[in-house]
């Protein structure tokens, strides 16, 4: 279940906007609050089961998007090229360093400081 919750909160992250508002509401308040059904559907106004039946048009909705769009995937991807850029800019910073290249170990160490914000960034979604 636990993989579930960060799945779809995951997804929410990137894909929420385009739910309905009724749609956002129940994935919101399910995975994100941890309401349970019969309190969203006092909040929404709807019954026990118009709230199950809402979220898991939003969930299909949802893996649709991802699908079809593929956002997490990029981004995942991309995290670890990212994290592999910073690698090679530590190899390339030691390398400078042991043939007394200072103006390429401070090149090293300009990719490493971008690589590292970018990382920095993304951590919210990833971790």
């Amino acid at each position: 279940m636990v993989d579930k919750i960060v799945e779809m909160g995951i997804l929410f992250d990137f894909y929420g906007k385009l739910l309905s508002d009724r749609q956002y509401l129940a994935i919101e308040l399910y995975y994100i609050h941890d309401l349970s059904l019969a309190e969203i559907g006092e909040e929404l106004r709807i019954s026990r089961q118009g709230v199950y039946d809402t979220l898991k048009r939003a969930e299909n909705k949802l893996y649709e998007y991802e699908n079809n769009l593929g956002l997490v995937k990029k981004f995942y991807s991309s995290h670890k090229n990212i994290e592999n850029i910073v690698k090679i800019s530590i190899e390339i910073k030691e390398l400078a360093e042991d043939i007394n290249e200072d103006k390429i170990k401070r090149k090293a160490e300009e990719i490493y400081d971008i690589g590292s914000k970018i990382l920095d960034n993304s951590r919210e979604v990833v971790d």
